[in-house]
């Protein structure tokens, strides 16, 4: 009897199904993949939908120093509270300027953070540059937030 006992829990345990894993909250950084920008930029957000996040554009460079600051402030979870649904498809300004120019990111500084039209292309709001030293990132963040604002 205690066997039969043992058997329906485990039935009815297996009934439940396994538990869906927690989806990662906070500031995602995706390397933007080969192609055309637009192209990319439209396969990219249709991802970011599914996994209900929001997708802007960020352009940088290696050796943007606010660029830096905000890349170690995401990779050390500093943004999550602010932006925990954010997917940022990032570009390289130095490797990738002529295809983002065609898709009409351009900026006079970085970084850039833009949000994309529906056909992948830039959509005019964004916003561009940022201070050196330590208060980089905390002048980009009340400015993204208002970027990210309906």
């Amino acid at each position: 009897m205690k066997a039969i006992g043992l058997l329906a829990l485990g039935l009815s345990l297996a009934a439940c199904g396994t538990p869906t894993p927690q989806k990662q909250k906070g500031v995602q950084m995706t390397p933007a993949p080969a192609g055309e920008a637009a192209a990319v930029v439209v396969t990219e957000a249709a991802k970011a939908k599914r996994e209900g996040r929001q997708l802007l554009v960020y352009v940088g460079a290696t050796w943007c120093e606010p660029c830096q600051r905000f890349h170690q402030a995401a990779a050390a979870h500093k943004l999550d509270a602010d932006f925990p649904s954010l997917r940022l498809l990032e570009f390289d300004t130095d490797r990738d300027g002529e295809r983002l120019a065609a898709a009409g990111y351009v900026s006079q500084l970085i970084p850039l953070f833009a949000r994309p039209r529906d056909d992948g292309r830039a959509s005019g709001r964004q916003i561009e540059g940022s201070v050196k030293g330590d208060g980089a990132v905390g002048e980009i963040v009340p400015r993204l937030r208002a970027l990210l604002a309906p």
